[in-house]
């Protein structure tokens, strides 16, 4: 009996080939629905329609082809129970030995009619009899089926039928997960902030060197099927991005988009920012963003908002930096960065592409936060002090109040001009924070502002700035004793202003 294959496929790459390869080598039967049957034909490879094969006609406008009797008892059949061999008999059903199906792609068009119903009915129920039955759920698997059917004289083996089985099963979850998940972003009466159940679909985009550490392994995810931020950005130079150059890409990236107004270089250091500024152009925004701290730049990340041009990557050059991400680099500056072999250049298009969830695991589980949108306005911003800021020094807070959202908290950061002076990250009590922020600024802090993530619980980082000649603050408010920093911002001149809103970043 010549062993018969199930064709039906949306994504038609190589089906042809591997078809015209099924039958000329191997003398498989094909039975084919709608478009495949089509290419199949005016490709002049015999196939039978599964309406022929079937006796029933495609309904529905296409909804309803292979979910038949004939076609599910083929697949599903045993070949070792007797029962099955006389069910199959008594109902003049042939078995199928390979079906090959690739679902309609809901992923890239997602909408009720791209949901497939018998596509992945016959990849279940394949994959549930792998014992006997093939199944190939992906172009990408054509060429070792074909090896695999070349090696053992034209059967597969129980293991590849299984490795298939297994990939079979992957594919169906991930289909259903992307649905549901659709279905769940829809408007409803009484929406969720945040799902009642979760489910992460990730495919591994690359294994890499480590982890944090070169005893840890570890891999690269991208969430679904469809690449999305850093999965859709391009190496154009440098070594393999490691585990650590990831994590502190994604915190310069977060960071950076902070700021679409105006050319903008950010430099991260073990996911801290170390210098960041705005200015007019972007020479002299990386320019001043390194002279903040031109000692933790020296093998760190950096970000700029704008495409490279050659002026900034000659600067950039003239220092060790293990990693560049900018949406473009113009051709004069890829040349003069190409005498940095090792430097890694990426270009990410759309720095302001962010994660749909914030995820940290821990033990037995996760914690899921929505992400911490970008700062755009001081419109609800409140001057709480006698000394009220002009819009200059509110210029000079929204700054400074933007870089310290993406610092380890407690967090303080000093700056002037748009540009960080210093900055005091990850410290156990607020005024140690900032009494690290205002050593680091040193005489420059005279005129300077200063933003905390988080409020006041005594007067202590008031008097300590005040010291320094900080001119005006900005913290979130909402301390018991608020009204001790104002009297103290007061008494010493100090222009004062509560956000509402506080940035912590554990």
């Amino acid at each position: 009996m010549m062993p018969t294959a199930l064709l039906s496929v949306s994504n038609k790459t190589g089906l042809v080939e591997f078809a015209r390869a099924l039958v000329a080598e191997f003398r498989f039967e094909l039975v084919s629905s709608g478009g495949t049957a089509r290419a199949l034909g005016e490709a002049g490879v015999p196939v039978r329609e599964v309406s022929d094969y079937t006796g029933a006609p495609e309904m529905l406008g296409g909804r309803v082809k292979t979910l038949h009797p004939k076609i599910h008892g083929g697949i599903l059949a045993r070949r070792d129970q007797e029962s099955d061999r006389q069910d199959l008999q008594a109902q003049q059903i042939e078995p199928i030995d390979l079906v090959v199906v690739n679902l309609y792609p809901f992923e890239d068009d997602p909408r009720i009619e791209q949901i497939d119903v018998g596509g992945p009915t016959m990849v279940r129920a394949a994959a549930k009899n792998c014992a006997f039955v093939t199944v190939l759920v992906a172009p990408a698997q054509y060429e070792s089926c074909l090896a695999e059917l070349r090696r053992n004289g034209g059967v597969t083996t129980l293991p590849f039928r299984t490795a298939c089985a297994a990939a079979a099963f992957e594919r169906t979850a991930g289909y259903d997960r992307a649905i549901a998940d659709w279905f769940a972003s829809q408007p409803v009466q009484t929406p969720q902030v945040l799902p009642a159940r979760l489910h992460l679909d990730l495919q591994q985009v690359q294994p890499l060197r480590y982890g944090e550490n070169p005893h840890q392994a570890a891999a690269w995810y991208q969430s679904g099927t469809t690449p999305t931020g850093w999965s859709t950005g391009r190496i154009l130079q440098g070594k393999a991005l490691s585990f650590n150059n990831l994590i502190d890409l994604e915190a310069s990236r977060r960071l950076v988009a902070e700021f679409t107004d105006a050319p903008a270089a950010v430099i991260i250091k073990h996911t801290n920012p170390c210098g960041v500024a705005a200015a007019q152009t972007l020479s002299d925004a990386y320019r001043r963003a390194f002279e903040a701290d031109s000692v933790s730049a020296f093998g760190g990340i950096v970000a700029l908002n704008r495409p490279c041009d050659a002026a900034t990557a000659e600067q950039l050059s003239q220092t060790f930096l293990e990693c560049i991400v900018a949406p473009a680099f113009e051709p004069e500056a890829l040349a003069v960065l190409a005498a940095k072999k090792n430097l890694r250049l990426l270009e990410l298009a759309d720095l302001s592409a962010a994660p749909v969830f914030d995820i940290k695991p821990i033990s037995g589980g996760f914690l899921v936060q929505q992400p911490d949108p970008p700062v755009q306005t001081t419109a609800d911003w409140k001057a709480v002090t006698r000394q009220q800021p002009d819009p200059e020094t509110l210029a000079e807070l929204l700054f400074a109040w933007k870089v310290c959202k993406h610092v380890k908290s407690n967090a303080i950061v000093v700056a002037h001009r748009h540009c960080t002076l210093g900055i005091g990250a990850g410290q156990m009590n607020r005024v140690g924070s900032a009494r690290l922020a205002l050593e680091q600024a040193a005489e420059k802090a005279k005129g300077a502002v200063l933003a905390s993530d988080g409020f006041f619980p005594f007067d202590d980082t008031v008097r300590t700035a005040a010291a320094a000649g900080i001119r005006a603050i900005v913290q979130p408010g909402g301390s018991l004793r608020d009204d001790d920093s104002i009297r103290a911002c007061d008494e010493l001149g100090v222009a004062m202003v509560f956000t509402g809103l506080r940035h912590f970043l554990h």
